[in-house]
């Protein structure tokens, strides 16, 4: 009548109102809501967790973007800067050059000047010993002594 079938089925029975009785199933229940709180609890910090990246990370790409505008600012601000100082750099030179210019120019016509005054003075010197020459040879005594400085007086006036 009962075989080892029906005697394992009624040790079960047994066995589970026992530890029903014990309240061991109130007791695994609680494990497992605990445990499913525990999982909730994970899952709503994972959910913050990826809310916060995504918002750090807009943050950055917004940081990211800002910074390469700013550098694009930067570059194009040194290029008109770049620009602004080769302009400057060849009016610079240009006034440089025309103000060397002006002093070459200068400095030849003084040379110039000095070299007209030099060949003056080296006129009036001939121009002097040659009359001096011519006088001593046809004119003599007093008269001769009057007209030479007369002469030499006369041509140094006139020659500078």
């Amino acid at each position: 009548m009962l075989d080892n079938t029906t005697w394992a089925f009624v040790g079960l029975v047994l066995f589970l109102a026992v530890v029903g009785y014990f309240g061991v199933f109130g007791l695994f229940a609680k494990f497992l809501d605990k445990r499913g709180e525990v999982v909730s609890d994970e899952l709503s910090q994972a959910r913050q967790l990826r809310q916060e990246a995504e918002a750090l990370l807009a943050e950055y790409q917004a940081k990211r973007a800002e910074a390469e505008k700013e550098a694009a600012d930067i570059i194009a601000s040194a290029e008109a800067e770049a620009a602004r100082l080769a302009i400057d750099a060849k009016a610079a030179l240009e006034d440089l050059i025309a103000r060397r210019t002006k002093t070459v120019e200068a400095r030849i016509a003084l040379a110039e000047a000095n070299a007209v005054a030099e060949v003056k003075a080296k006129a009036v010197d001939l121009a002097v010993a040659a009359a001096t020459d011519i006088l001593r040879t046809k004119v003599h005594g007093d008269v001769a002594a009057d007209l030479i400085a007369k002469g030499i007086d006369e041509a140094k006036a006139r020659l500078n």
